[in-house]
Formats: C-alpha cells, sequence, structure tokens
C-alpha cells in the first residue's frame, strides 16, 4: 500500500472518489490503480481566505509499487507498514496489569491477544458504575476517592474529549485507531489529522475493549487498588491488593504498572520500596473558555459554520523572556471544564468534550512549566507535593468550590460581560494568584496576551479562567532500562503517563502495546 500527503482539496466539491487523484500524484495511468481512498484529512486555515483541507490518500496498484515510488520522486510519497498483532504463545506465566487506562487496556489487549491470559487491577468500577459516581459528583454528591474522574475503567481519558492525535510517529498508532474503530468508534477517526472519539461514546468503546480481553481468557478486577510489590532475591515475586477491606496476595512475575498520573499513593509506595525514579517536568496552570462562536469565527473567518468544517480547535505556545514556556493543552471545542479532583480537600480541573462538539463554549488548558530544579529540597516526589498544595489551597480559597475569574479581572478591570463558566456544580470568584505561584500565575497572563496577538479575540476582558490545571502529566518518571523493566525491580515494568512515558491517549496505548511486547519478549526468551 502506498500514502500519498500534501493533497490540498477544497471544502466544496470534495472527491468521492480518490483513483483520478492518486493517478495525477504518482503520474501514472488511472487503470494502474486498484484502489485509492481517502487515509487522513486536515483543515488548512493558515489563509482565512482559502480554508481548505489538507490531505493523504491510500493507494493500491495492479503494478510494482515499489517501482511507482521510485519513478515519481516525490518525498510525500511512501510505503505504509502494517502492525501485526502477537499471537500463539503458550505459557502457563500470567502477566499482571495494574491500571485499565489507555496504556493499561492496551497493554492487557496485547498479552491477550498473544495468548497470555493477563489479569487486570483496576482501583476504579467499572465504566457504568464510574459514570454514575462521577455524575453524582458533578451533581454535587460527594467525592468517590477510588472511582471518578482520575480512576477508573478507561482511566482519565473517558472523561477528556478523546483525542487521539498525537506528535509520535510510531508503527502501532494506526494499529490503535484501527482497534478503536472496531471497538465502536466512527471510522472517521481514521481519516481525521486530530481525531477523537467523545466521552459519551468511549463508555461503550471500553466495554467492548474489556469485554474482548475476557473473552480471550484475561480478567479484570474492579475496585482493587495495588497496595504493595513484594519481591524475593530482586524480583517480583507477589503483589499486595485490596479490594475494599478485604487483602489479597496475588502470585506475580510480570507486572506491568499503568496507574496514570494520579496514582500519588502508588509513587509513595513505591519510594518506601526504593524503586528508582527521578523528577521531571511537568506543567499547571488554567482552563480558559471562550465562546465557541467566536473561536470559529477567529480562526475560520467567513468559511466558520460551514458544514465541512467542525468547530475549530488551535494549539498555542510561547517562550517568555523568564525563560519559562506558556502553552495551550488538551483544547476541547465545544467543550466543558470538569472537577476533575481525585482527593478530597483539593480541587483540579481538566476539559472535556462529548462527540458533537457543538457545546457553547471551547476550553483550552493554558500551562506554565515546571522545571525539576525549581522544587524545594531532594526529595524526588517534590512534584507531588507542589500539586497537592495548589490544589488544597484552591479548595480552602473557594470553599470546595471550583475557583474561577476573568481575565479581565486578572488584568484589574470589570468586563461587562464574561464568558459564564460550565464546570460544575459550583464555582466561586477567586484571584488566581491566591492559588497558583505568583510567577506562574504571572507567566500565564503574559501568555494569553502573547495568544491574543494569534487568536483574535484570545485575551479578552469576557474570557473565563477556571483553575487550578494540576494533573496535565506526571511530575515523576519511574526509571526502566533498555528491556523496559525497572533497573530496581526484575518483572516491574513502567509503563503511560503516570510512570512518565506518554503524553495523551494515543501515546499511552502505544506504550502500553510496546511494554506487552517487551513482557512477551521476558516470557518466551
Amino acid at each position: 500500500m502506498i500514502i500519498i500527503n500534501d493533497i490540498h482539496l477544497p471544502l466544496e466539491d470534495f472527491p468521492s472518489d480518490f483513483h483520478a487523484v492518486a493517478a495525477r500524484e504518482l503520474k501514472i495511468n488511472e487503470n494502474k490503480i486498484k484502489s485509492a481512498s481517502l487515509y487522513r484529512k486536515s483543515v488548512d486555515a493558515r489563509r482565512k481566505s482559502d480554508v481548505h483541507f489538507c490531505c493523504s490518500v491510500i493507494v493500491s496498484l495492479n503494478c510494482d509499487e515499489g517501482f511507482a515510488i521510485k519513478k515519481c520522486k516525490k518525498a510525500h510519497i511512501f510505503n505504509e507498514e502494517k502492525y501485526e498483532w502477537k499471537t500463539g504463545i503458550s505459557s502457563p506465566t500470567r502477566p499482571i496489569v495494574v491500571g485499565f487506562g489507555p496504556a493499561g487496556m492496551f497493554a492487557a489487549l496485547t498479552l491477550a491477544r498473544a495468548g497470555l491470559r493477563p489479569i487486570v487491577i483496576e482501583r476504579g468500577e467499572a465504566v457504568d458504575e464510574r459514570k454514575k459516581s462521577v455524575e453524582r459528583f458533578f451533581s454535587g454528591g460527594p467525592l468517590s476517592a477510588e472511582s471518578n474522574v482520575q480512576f477508573g475503567e478507561g482511566g482519565a481519558g473517558t472523561f477528556s474529549d478523546g483525542k487521539l492525535n498525537t506528535g509520535i510517529k510510531n508503527i502501532r498508532c494506526r494499529a490503535v485507531l484501527e482497534e478503536f474503530v472496531r471497538f465502536g468508534a466512527k471510522d472517521e477517526i481514521l481519516i481525521d489529522a486530530k481525531p477523537h472519539i467523545g466521552t459519551d461514546r468511549l463508555v461503550e468503546i471500553v466495554k467492548n475493549l474489556r469485554n474482548e480481553i475476557i473473552a480471550l481468557g484475561g480478567e479484570v478486577r474492579f475496585s482493587s487498588r495495588l497496595n504493595n510489590i513484594l519481591s524475593t532475591d530482586g524480583k517480583i515475586s507477589e503483589i499486595e491488593i485490596y479490594c475494599g477491606d478485604n487483602r489479597d496476595i496475588i502470585p506475580c512475575s510480570h507486572l506491568i504498572l499503568a496507574t496514570g498520573h494520579s496514582a500519588r499513593d502508588t509513587f509513595f509506595m513505591l519510594k518506601e520500596n526504593d524503586i528508582l525514579m527521578e523528577r521531571k517536568a511537568f506543567s499547571v496552570g488554567a482552563r480558559i473558555e471562550h465562546k465557541r462562536a467566536d473561536i470559529d469565527r477567529a480562526l475560520y473567518g467567513d468559511f466558520a459554520g460551514h458544514p465541512a468544517l467542525g468547530a475549530a480547535d488551535y494549539k498555542l505556545a510561547t517562550h517568555l523572556d523568564n525563560g519559562r514556556g506558556v502553552y495551550t493543552f488538551c483544547m476541547c471545542p465545544g467543550g466543558v471544564v470538569i472537577n476533575a479532583s481525585s482527593e478530597p480537600g483539593g480541587i483540579a480541573v481538566n476539559g472535556m468534550s462529548y462527540s458533537a462538539r457543538d457545546g457553547e463554549n471551547s476550553n483550552s488548558a493554558v500551562l506554565a512549566d515546571i522545571r525539576p530544579d525549581e522544587l524545594p529540597g531532594d526529595d524526588v516526589l517534590a512534584g507531588v507535593s507542589f500539586q497537592r498544595e495548589i490544589e488544597q489551597k484552591a479548595f480552602s480559597a473557594a470553599y470546595g468550590a471550583v475557583p474561577t475569574t476573568t481575565f479581565g479581572k486578572m488584568l484589574g478591570k470589570s468586563p461587562k460581560k464574561a464568558v459564564s463558566p460550565s464546570v460544575l456544580p459550583n464555582t466561586a470568584e477567586c484571584d488566581m494568584r491566591e492559588i497558583l505561584p505568583g510567577n506562574i500565575a504571572d507567566s500565564i497572563i503574559e501568555g494569553i496576551k502573547i495568544f491574543g496577538k494569534k487568536i483574535e479575540g484570545f485575551d479578552s476582558d469576557s474570557a473565563r479562567l477556571t483553575f487550578p490545571e494540576t494533573r496535565s502529566s506526571s511530575p515523576v518518571r519511574i526509571l526502566r532500562n533498555d528491556t523496559f523493566q525497572s533497573p530496581s525491580l526484575h518483572g516491574l515494568f513502567p509503563c503511560g503517563e503516570g510512570a512518565g512515558y506518554a503524553g495523551g491517549i494515543m501515546s499511552a496505548a502505544v506504550d502500553g502495546i510496546r511494554i506487552a511486547e517487551a513482557v512477551i519478549e521476558s516470557i518466551t526468551q
């Protein structure tokens, strides 16, 4: 199969048949095209007078494909590689996966397909029960410390936009997209350059994926929390888990640790067990909300609202004179801000979109980076303490509600109109500088001003700020060697965002597959 990139096509009269397009790009007769279909589509809105699609096409020929690629001499035309799942492995060893977010799900799926019947340990609830717990919390009910926006089947990504775009280039990325489609996502995620599923669809998809793992001989234990890792002679021997008050010891020789970035108690347990970790850079900041129609107009001009275009998205970054980087993250077109707290007495926010992305507001995080050497002392978990302190300040300042303000008020102004906060259930007016360190708050304000020069109205006085966003990434990395195992403990395979090796659903899923492959190699060698 051949991939042809960088094909520019209009919003109107978008072709349904790509044979002629492929023949033109390859400089061959159309009768040599066996099949041609759309592979990837993105919006090019750099010139508002000429908003169009930039596309990739996947092609199969009736002739020598390698010769055709070489003959046309175009760098944007190349062969596609396809990922092959490992199968047919027989072993009495049952690897254990802790955490059932994107990394854990795809690690378990890879192991199950290989024939290794994995056991999955997940501290939160199955997705249907978890959804009810989260909805009760959003309605003003109590926070469940074990099953919430951060913990439970599907991980933190279940209550997000379900964004699947990533900056990594890996053959496994396409395989992840194809599996999401197989488990219920729409085919369009295979085509969109910035694919998303939406939290409303993710609920069914993660259930279907779980059922596949079980059908292949795997086991998923919900409401089960990893409490300790036991070892003998430098190798994992058992794990201790709790389901409520019930303690269980499970024999274990291969453990994939995919707990996510919010499993702070796991970090402390690892520290007590002398597992090698290091501080890593992370970010904190706020969510900024604008009217969706205003962002659409600012980015698409007169093309805003065109039926071929969805809600507009953006990605912005700047490097301030003070040396700090500020950037937007996890942009949710037509989405809402959510209370993503997981600890009593703390507040943390995030963004979420449903599949239609048709909400009144659009939001994104505006984050400032935190470097490891900025944190006091030498504690490897100083970043966790830093995050927690900010979250607790937010809870106290807003008396348990979610802190919010307008960008105008941060500049000492009183805007007549303000974007209404979308976060539930309650908000309280707060000064961002009371919660975030002053240098961080000032950097975010400066960054928003700069972004206002790139997107008209981004720095509007009426823009809504909701904070703090502290869970964008893990502040710690659990070290692993060239076999993907912890150098401190043979059989421990750190994985995904929580271990510091991914940054989003797609990269976490890919890391899950890669680590499962390492486990398979360890078992079969």
